[in-house]
Order: structure tokens, then sequence, then C-alpha cells
């Protein structure tokens, strides 16, 4: 059969059977309208709320959905038994923790005001299965109160934030800083920078300040300043930069130019209320009434005031001075100079001749002993085996940024908007 007379046949046979071909067409037809219309079973399903998975809750890294949480603070004469018994924790549980979690922490160390928190299973006996002491603000030690008994240190999150302060000094810095919001320890902080280079008992009104630093939150909560990374402070007219920088593996603070602000020696070895005497070749003595050199600077201050050593050195000479001097101590610092402080009131515990002394260590308190109308220190320095005037004396600093890391610092005084 050709190809004509094969579409021939299909046309004769679509004529003799369309009632049937309509009826097939119909009924697709219809089905297909149901299958719209009518919704399925799982669109039922995909239609309903689905329902939200909750994130699991810890505390102190324990997962607490099934705990209940008590938190008090260690009381005046409160020991570990008696809080532990005021929960029905037996004593061979309060033995375990005495003797074998000493080198996790020694549990005879807890502290009056610090907190402590119970995590409590939901039971018909509310049995407590942590007990959890905060060491400090970061760290906490965990004992576990059931199963083998175990503890282990934790630590809680640290974030750290930069933080700006700056202003204008009215009364002091200290009022200053806490006036702008920041944390007066700033100021503690502040007089180390500038120890080598601003004395801060010459702060006055009008001086002005700005400081970046690092403030460290756990929960929220400020724990404290971790370091300064800049400051500027402007001092009777005169402007100070610091920048704190690394190199060596070593941090420090240099000025503007890669100075180092360290200086070998401090500005003064405390904290003084005023000069009484200064440097001179010819001084009234104000007991004998002589006239002769007092080759020093007098400090007044109250007595027991501390005393440290303004640099590195050894300790070479101390004991009492027949001339006058008192209690004393004097310090070799280098082949070229060394310090004497004279009319202490007492000298640093294990303070001997031959010890190693670093800058800033307590070597004595102010007294008045010897030929002395009230407490001071008498305070010399000797540069090649003679007094020099420590408050012009200007003292070499200590390692400058190298030129190696010039750039990296360059790059960062940069950063720093004053």
């Amino acid at each position: 059969m050709n190809f004509r007379g094969i579409i021939e046949s299909i046309m004769n046979n679509f004529k003799k059977n369309t009632n049937t071909y309509l009826s097939v067409l119909g009924g697709l037809f219809i089905f297909i309208i149901i299958a719209l219309v009518i919704p399925r079973g799982d669109n039922d399903i995909e239609k309903k709320e689905t329902k939200k998975f909750k994130e699991p809750e810890y505390l102190y890294g324990i997962c607490i959905d099934s705990l209940d949480i008590e938190i008090d603070t260690i009381k005046k004469n409160q020991f570990l038994s008696n809080i532990m018994l005021k929960k029905n924790i037996s004593y061979n549980v309060i033995t375990h923790i005495e003797k074998n979690h000493r080198k996790t922490f020694d549990i005879r160390k807890i502290k009056p005001g610090q907190r402590h928190t119970f995590l409590i299973k939901r039971d018909s006996l509310a049995t407590p299965a942590y007990w959890i002491y905060e060491i400090n603000k970061v760290d906490y030690a965990v004992f576990c109160l059931t199963d083998s008994l175990p503890a282990w240190i934790g630590h809680k999150e640290v974030t750290t934030k930069v933080e700006v302060a700056d202003g204008v000094i009215t009364t002091s810095l200290w009022d200053a800083i806490a006036a702008d919001g920041g944390d007066p320890y700033l100021t503690l902080k502040l007089s180390d920078i500038y120890a080598w280079t601003v004395d801060f008992f010459g702060i006055q009104q009008g001086d002005s300040f700005k400081v970046y630093y690092e403030n460290q939150y756990v929960d929220g909560e400020s724990i404290g300043i971790s370091k300064i990374l800049a400051a500027y402070l402007n001092n009777a007219g005169s402007e100070h930069y610091a920048y704190y920088f690394e190199q060596n593996g070593k941090g420090e603070f240099f000025d503007e130019n890669g100075d180092n602000l360290r200086k070998a020696f401090l500005k003064a070895p405390l904290n003084y209320r005023r000069i009484s005497s200064t440097f001179t070749n010819a001084r009234k003595h104000p007991i004998t009434k002589v006239v002769r050199p007092h080759h020093g600077v007098d400090y007044a201050a109250a007595t027991g005031t501390p005393v440290v050593t303004i640099g590195d050195g050894t300790v070479i000479e101390k004991g009492w001075d027949s001339n006058g001097g008192g209690n004393y101590i004097k310090i070799k610092h280098n082949s070229t100079y060394t310090t004497t402080y004279m009319h202490l009131n007492g000298f640093a515990k294990g303070i001997q001749k031959g010890n190693k002394v670093k800058q800033g260590d307590l070597i004595g308190y102010v007294g008045s002993t010897g030929m002395s109308t009230g407490p001071h220190l008498d305070f010399r320095l000797s540069k090649n085996g003679t007094y020099i005037n420590p408050l012009t004396f200007e003292s070499p600093s200590a390692e400058p940024v190298s030129e190696a890391n010039k750039a990296a610092f360059e790059e960062f005084v940069r950063t720093i908007e004053f």
C-alpha cells in the first residue's frame, strides 16, 4: 500500500469511530480539570506551618535546655562544704572535689563576693548536676556532680573594641577622662607611657588629650583596658605623641618620628608633693646653717611613699650614711651613670647589695632619717663620677623604630587621627 492509501485508510477509520474518539478525548479533558481544581493531599502538608527548630542554649559551655539555673555569690566565711550541703550533696562528692581537683582549681581559694552557679536537673529530686565557680571575670571552674565527677577550667569569650577618649583638662586629667566617659585608669597608663617625657605633676588647666585604646568586654560588661594604641597630650603648648608599635617581639611606644618614648631613666623616682630643694653648689643647710653644695634634688613626700629605681642596674651600696644621709641606697646603672636615694625610712623587702634591679622596681620608702627636717627623698645622679642636675639631665632614648620597620610604623601612624 502506498502512502496515499495509508492516509485514506486512517481517515475512513476515523469516520467510522468518531463517537469513540470524542468520548475518549472528553474523558481526558474532564480528568485534567479535576486534577487542576482539586488540591492534592501533599499540598495540604506543605501548607501546614513548619515547626521551628529551637537552638540549644548553653551556659559555661554546658547545654542547659533541661537544667534549671541558680546563681549566688560566695558569702563571708562560707566554704565548699556548707554551700554543697544545702543542696543535699554528699560528703563523698565534697571530699572528692576538695582532694582530687586541686590542680584544676584549689577550692580553698574561693573568695567572698565571687559568683557561683548550680545547674540543676529537672527531676523529682532537683539533683544538682554542675557547680560553677567564677574565678574572675573571664575564667571559671566547672565541677560535675554526677558520674565520674570530672572538673575543668573554662573561659568566657572576650571581645575587644577600639575606643577613643578625648577632652580638655579643667581640674585634672583623671576628671577629664571620667567626664568623657572613659576609664579613669587611663590616667595611670598614660603616666607610664609619658613617664620619661612629661612631668604629670605639671599637667594644668587647658591642656588637652586624645587616646585610642582597646577595651575588653565579657557578657557586654567592660573588664578593663588591654592596651593603649596611640595617645596625644598637649601640655602647656607642647605636643606629645605616642604610638604603640611592636618590633623584635616587643611592643613599645614611639613618637611620630619613631623615637622610643622610653628613656634610659625615669623622670623621677617617686610620686612627690613638691621639690623642696634643688641642685646647687651653695645651699645653706637647714640644720647646720652651713653653706655647702647640695648636689641632689629633694622631693618632699609623705613618710612611707614608695621609692623606685629610675633605671636598670645593680645595687652597689645599701646602709647608713654617717654624713647625714641616713638610710640610703646607691645603684650603678652602667659604666657612666649612678644614682643615690637618701633619708629612706626603710628598704624594700629583700633588697641587698649586689641585687639586680629593673627600672621601676621598689627599693625603699620615703623617710626623714639622718640630718633631715622632714620626710623627703634626697635623690642624686652622677655621670662618670660627677654629680649632675637630675632636673636638667636629658636621658638618652631607648632603641627607636628600626629602618626595616619604618615603613610599617609610618603606615600605622597614618591610620591615627589626632
